[in-house]
């Protein structure tokens, strides 16, 4: 015999049982939420005018939890779940402004969330340069920008902004990048034209080759850009994140359409200070070399000696004259630690010129 849901009576009450415990675990975790932010309000009068946000801290509690994470849920979902609860908590006491490469819906708004959390203060700029500025002059505590992509390589005007001002890099975000179509209505037939990024149309050539030969691929300045035109448009249809596609009122017509499955951005967060050790950092350096020969080997010579990992080498032209150039290093290690901060000293003996751009921890994929 069935009730009037249809649910066989003992199925029924093994259903009630059962969402019965639900609600007492979500009771019990909203008091340990609520007492979590509490603590969090003591440690914030504790520090007395200190900073509020500190990467390092964030990141021994992610890893720490990813660690010992039992399942069902996946490391990658307790870790959104747990910096969402660290970002409420940190609101509490003051509202973190970070500022990011707008406008919203783009991948570097999805890396400040990823980061941050949902409650922050989210300043979207113009440009790589408005996002170092906001913070240069405290209009935003944070900035996040694209250094580098998997797929297109690095982002040279972060590259070359980062060596001339006085921020730190404290942080790094990897954030997968996959690319949607969407368009105001209906699947691929009738789509003329194809709006996206520069990199998003480059990213999805061989996909749009092979599904949309015939339409016309035009370059915008953003993808949040392209999904307002698209928006306006019935023949056109754009490329960007699903974020985009919610924002604009899009419906997504086909997901993950990226060439490269493993295509992936990593993003640098700037602020005033680098962090303190983690336990699992990341260095960042640029160094300019002497002129003489074997001058780069002699650079490097002293992280071979000390046996520290390079996971970044990269050369870009110096500003301060014809065919001179630095070299931006990616290092494993805290400028803080014995090894790294010896060869640190010694790369600085042999450098025309050399600058720590920051010690942070490193990101999880």
């Amino acid at each position: 015999m069935k009730d009037q849901a249809g649910t066989r009576p003992d199925v029924s009450a093994e259903l009630g049982a059962l969402r019965a415990r639900i609600d007492s675990i979500d009771d019990t975790l909203l008091a340990l939420i609520s007492e979590r932010a509490a603590l969090a309000q003591q440690v914030g009068h504790a520090k007395q005018g200190e900073r509020i946000y500190r990467p390092e801290r964030e990141a021994q509690i992610v890893r720490r939890l990813r660690e010992s994470n039992p399942g069902p849920l996946s490391g990658e979902t307790v870790e959104r779940l747990i910096r969402e609860i660290m970002s409420a908590c940190r609101a509490v006491e003051e509202v973190t402004r970070v500022a990011y490469l707008g406008p919203a819906g783009t991948f570097s708004e999805q890396a400040v969330h990823k980061q941050f959390g949902h409650e922050v203060d989210a300043l979207a700029e113009a440009d790589i340069d408005a996002c170092f500025h906001a913070v240069e002059t405290g209009r935003a505590d944070f900035a996040v920008v694209p250094v580098e992509n998997s797929t297109d390589g690095a982002v040279g005007r972060t590259l070359d902004l980062v060596v001339a001002s006085p921020l730190s890099i404290c942080g790094e975000v990897m954030l997968p990048i996959h690319q949607t179509l969407m368009r105001k209505h209906g699947d691929l037939d009738g789509i003329r034209r194809v709006y996206g990024h520069a990199q998003s149309l480059a990213q999805c050539q061989h996909w749009l080759s092979r599904h949309l030969p015939d339409a016309e691929r035009v370059s915008v300045v953003s993808n949040s850009e392209g999904a307002r035109r698209a928006a306006a448009e019935p023949v056109a249809a754009t490329l960007g994140s699903e974020a985009a596609a919610a924002l604009y009122g899009l419906s997504v017509v086909a997901a993950r359409v990226e060439d490269e499955a493993s295509n992936t951005t990593r993003f640098l967060v700037l602020g005033a200070h680098d962090a303190a050790p983690s336990g699992r950092d990341k260095t960042s350096l640029v160094m300019g070399a002497k002129n003489q020969p074997g001058a780069v080997v002699k650079l490097l010579q002293p992280l071979a000696d000390a046996g520290v990992s390079m996971s970044k080498f990269e050369s870009r032209p110096a500003r301060s004259g014809t065919w001179e150039y630095l070299f931006f290093v990616v290092c494993e290690g805290h400028r803080k630690d014995a090894r790294l901060a010896a060869a640190l000293a010694e790369i600085d003996s042999r450098a025309a010129f050399l600058k720590i751009l920051g010690s942070y921890p490193a990101a999880s994929a």
